[in-house]
């Protein structure tokens, strides 16, 4: 028999118990539903990662510390020892650890390390407050803006050098700090205040000699704060939400600035040029087998370091973990539907008896009698994969300015379906549905056509 009248007999039988068909079709379609969406989130997921990571990181540079810790979970849950020559950070969990933290002696030794090019401290600037003429004082934090972030802006623009007294403020300050719109804000000036940290040790040595003054408060607090004007150049775009939260109201300034502050804020502290990370610059980072090199040599002289991709993985990570719960629901409901198509063919090679036994009467051979039955499991495991797939690609087109909108994802499609994957997973499910569809064909083939032909 030609493989044409083989295709076509297998639709036309499959076409005479159209509900048995569609029903088995449906339930390979759930499966193939839940797949198609699960892989559609998960290229969206991993491409936005991947945007955040290209618009913030650079990919030359090396995020360096003092602590491994800082980049891996601990593995026991147990009180730290006291080093005072550590820094005490609070954990996401709430409970204070001490951090061995990158003193001015680390980050020259890291200059010095073959295939570095630059060090600079990563600074968070917890500002006293911000403000300007008119307005109530709100917290804040500032950092140096990277000349690698590509924010998006409502307002403004940020020059490759960032001047003195510069500052980009995000769309969430805009109304607080009295500013009608992002252009009314640009050119502006506001002011920053930073506060001296308590130096704690001196308080705890004066209390230990007697001397309680430094308990008393003190109603001016010019010689403990500075305040500084600066001016507004740039608002950034409120970001997604998928980012961490917090984020999306740093205030950023050139690299002089936040350096200079914080030095003033921690002076005669225990802090005071002490890093808690450092951004190193590798020569010709844009090298991957350079990169790792550099990588190999800074844990070799005692410190952590992670790369970009590293970043990306940790990013990723829960993504996969996700994605993989997902694509268990829908294999097991892919599973389920093997049942389903094993039982239709078992019930058409029952019903067709004796069609079965005329054929092979008629001279049909038991290849062509197995062909025939695998072609109709084939289509239906089609049918089934093109019904779930097309399904989820028209929801999730339909949802995904929805979904965008409400995550401010800008342009970006958080269901981001490919041909080639869909194309892989019908074909996947059509083999599947063909293994299943193998022992009946297999009883079909082995019917005698007496036997087959008694039948009533």
């Amino acid at each position: 028999m030609y493989l044409y009248d083989t295709i076509r007999r297998s639709l036309r039988s499959l076409l005479s118990a159209k509900s048995r068909t569609i029903l088995t079709a449906f339930a390979i379609a759930v499966g193939t539903f839940a797949l198609t969406l699960t892989l559609g989130a998960s290229n969206g997921a991993s491409n936005y990662a991947n945007i955040i990571i290209k618009d913030n990181f650079d990919p030359t540079e090396l995020i360096v510390s003092n602590d491994n810790t800082l980049f891996k979970s601990p593995d026991k849950i147990k009180p730290q020892v006291y080093d005072q020559s550590f820094s005490s950070v609070v954990s996401q969990a709430g409970a204070a650890k001490q951090v061995k933290v990158l003193s001015d002696n680390d980050m020259e030794r890291i200059r010095q390390i073959p295939g570095v090019e630059s060090v600079r401290p990563a600074i968070s600037l917890n500002l006293q407050y911000i403000t300007r003429d008119g307005q109530k004082k709100y917290v804040g934090t500032m950092q140096e803006f990277s000349s690698y972030k590509e924010p998006d802006l409502l307002a403004g623009t940020i020059p490759k050098n960032i001047p003195n007294h510069s500052l980009i403020i995000p769309e969430g300050f805009l109304e607080p700090l009295g500013f009608t719109n992002a252009q009314n804000a640009i050119n502006k000036v506001v002011r920053v205040a930073v506060q001296k940290q308590v130096n704690q040790t001196a308080i705890i040595s004066s209390i230990l000699k007697g001397d309680v003054s430094s308990l008393k408060p003190n109603a001016d607090n010019s010689n403990n704060s500075i305040e500084e004007q600066f001016k507004v150049i740039a608002v950034t775009k409120k970001p997604s939400t998928l980012v961490q939260p917090g984020t999306e109201l740093y205030l950023y300034g050139n690299n002089s600035d936040v350096v200079r502050l914080n030095d003033y804020t921690t002076q005669n502290s225990l802090d005071y040029h002490k890093y808690l990370l450092a951004y190193v610059k590798v020569i010709n980072g844009t090298n991957i087998t350079t990169l790792n090199d550099a990588q190999a040599k800074i844990k070799k002289a005692g410190y952590s370091a992670q790369s970009v991709i590293d970043t990306e993985k940790t990013l990723t990570q829960v993504i996969t973990v996700l994605q993989g719960i997902v694509m268990v629901f829908g294999l097991i409901a892919v599973v389920a539907s093997v049942f389903g198509v094993v039982n239709t063919m078992y019930i058409s090679v029952l019903q067709r008896t004796r069609e079965i036994g005329l054929m092979k009467a008629l001279g049909m051979h038991k290849r062509d009698i197995n062909k025939l039955f695998l072609f109709e499991a084939a289509l239906i495991g089609l049918f089934g994969g093109l019904l779930g797939s097309l399904t989820a690609v028209t929801l999730g087109t339909l949802l995904n300015p929805w979904i965008s909108k409400k995550l401010s994802l800008g342009n970006i499609s958080l269901l981001d379906f490919r041909l080639d994957q869909i194309i892989g997973l019908i074909l996947m499910l059509v083999i599947i549905a063909v293994v299943a569809g193998l022992l009946p064909a297999r009883k079909a083939s082995k019917l005698e056509p007496i036997e087959a032909l008694r039948i009533e």
